[in-house]
């Protein structure tokens, strides 16, 4: 009994200090024979838009339900890798977060990926913007400097694929 006791505590304390997040995984893809490491569910890069397509596709569109978009990565969250931005090609940028905050990327994460989810519209109020700036590193005069709430394009994924090689 007290042995019983003893593993779920330890499997209690596990689970909270990791906050259920799924490890990543890394496989050969099927598709190009190239080694990928996988976050969150496995996902495969077919079918997948840039975004830039991504951008157009959601134009007139409030959400796009299911989706899988490849780009580059230009910037990840420093404190705990729990959102990143991609970037297209006009200078805007995509703010991605990971479903059920159940997995978070590498910190010195750059170049392609593919990931799979929903895309859709948001305002995002002003000390959210400032907290994601505090994240990225920015400074105190760059996040004193967001005064008006953006209605961005966010993705939220629930499986990304990071090419290895």
């Amino acid at each position: 009994m007290f042995r019983q006791l003893i593993l779920i505590a330890l499997v209690a304390t596990f689970t909270a200090c990791t906050g259920g997040q799924k490890t990543a995984t890394t496989a050969t893809d099927e598709a190009t024979g190239k080694t990928v490491e996988y976050r969150g569910e496995e996902i495969n890069g077919k079918g997948a838009i840039s975004v830039d397509e991504l951008f157009v596709k959601i134009a007139d569109k409030e959400e796009i339900p299911a989706i899988k978009v490849e780009g580059e990565v230009i910037s990840v969250c420093q404190v705990k890798g729990c959102w990143m931005r991609m970037a297209a090609a006009d200078g805007q940028e995509l703010m991605v977060k990971f479903k059920d905050y159940g997995f978070f990327m590498p910190l010195d994460l750059t170049g392609k990926i593919v990931m799979e989810g929903k895309a859709f519209k948001q305002v995002t109020p002003v000390d959210e913007l400032r907290h994601y700036a505090e994240d990225a590193g920015k400074s105190a005069e760059e996040i004193a400097a967001i005064t008006e709430p953006e209605e961005e394009i966010l993705f939220e994924a629930f499986g990304v694929m990071i090419p290895k090689n």
